[in-house]
């Protein structure tokens, strides 16, 4: 393990897939690797994409990505996929949808399943951030499925949140007033050469307007934290807006180290990640231990019988790790 991480670090592609290949598939071992890697992280942007089905989010992200080549960065792209109801991988798997990138080795693409994990990001998908990130990517692209309201795990990882919007989506408005509204840092109407763009463009400018405090230091009203969400236009397939949009992103990464919110989010990604982890490891250990009392359909049964309830089913479970955990806080 400490060679293949030794690799890693030296920047060696190979040990790069093979790590995160260890890491979405839980193989024995990675969590001492994404552990070790973990010192070596914090110098890369992390930017999420999502927005819903259809908005053009892979074809933005391939055109954003040979951007950043041009000005000699290097890219590293996760796309999270709809997980297949069968084998729990992606059901687009490794897709050819990096066209503008193919062949660049300074590119590095790999397609997730969710896995089932609520906004589409499951934990492998935070831990291949980090070797990422400790491999030396400049720029770390994370473009979501785009399910929803759920979408908002985006934020966990992703440093700059961008949110896709098709013209002409009076439904997908809707749906950003029901709660992504709140996460996105910028907004993009791509396909913007379409009938409807201008409306789409309106739409979220009332909505923004909404959102922010007109009384704002800058004249203009301004969120919470200080920060008002651009509207940037793009026609992606065409490569129209792509350096508008980069350039957004930079404001937003610039704002976040000037104002010092970036340390804040951070802190509270990793908050996020312990509580996630937790709650796993947590389950995991109680699930086991039920089964080795006959299991979950036995539980039931005596509840069935009103031998005992969920409550108690519960709490003597969880009795000997409260205890443990007590007497160690004690000692």
């Amino acid at each position: 393990m400490s060679e293949l991480v030794a690799d890693l670090l030296a920047g060696e592609h190979r040990a790069l897939a093979r790590v995160i290949s260890m890491i979405e598939d839980r193989s024995p071992g990675y969590r001492d690797i994404v552990s070790e890697l973990h010192r070596h992280t914090g110098t890369a942007d992390v930017i999420g994409v999502t927005g819903s089905p259809g908005a053009g989010k892979s074809t933005l992200v391939d055109k954003v990505a040979a951007t950043y080549r041009d000005r000699g960065e290097t890219v590293g792209v996760i796309a999270i996929d709809p997980s297949s109801p069968f084998t729990g991988g992606a059901v687009l798997g490794d897709r050819i949808r990096m066209a503008s990138n193919a062949g660049d080795m300074d590119v590095f693409f790999r397609s997730m399943s969710t896995r089932g994990s609520l906004g589409g990001l499951s934990t492998a998908t935070t831990d291949a951030v980090t070797a990422l990130d400790a491999f030396g990517k400049d720029k770390i692209i994370v473009e979501t499925v785009g399910a929803g309201q759920n979408e908002i795990d985006v934020v966990r990882t992703a440093d700059t949140v961008a949110v896709l919007v098709p013209p002409d989506s009076g439904d997908d408005v809707q749906m950003l007033k029901a709660g992504i509204l709140e996460i996105a840092d910028l907004f993009v109407v791509n396909k913007a050469d379409l009938d409807g763009a201008d409306r789409t463009v309106g739409q979220l400018k009332e909505m923004i307007h909404h959102r922010t405090d007109a009384s704002g230091p800058d004249g203009h009203g301004t969120d919470d934290d200080g920060w008002t969400p651009p509207i940037v236009e793009t026609v992606a397939n065409a490569g129209e807006g792509v350096d508008d949009f980069v350039g957004a992103v930079q404001d937003h990464l610039d704002y976040l180290d000037e104002s010092g919110r970036r340390e804040e989010k951070v802190r509270s990604r990793y908050a996020a990640e312990v509580r996630t982890l937790l709650r796993e490891d947590a389950n995991a250990l109680l699930a086991e231990e039920l089964e080795a009392r006959g299991g979950v359909d036995r539980a039931v049964d005596r509840i069935l019988a009103h031998e005992t309830d969920p409550y108690t089913v519960v709490a003597d479970l969880i009795e000997p790790l409260e205890s443990c955990l007590g007497e160690r806080r004690q000692g």
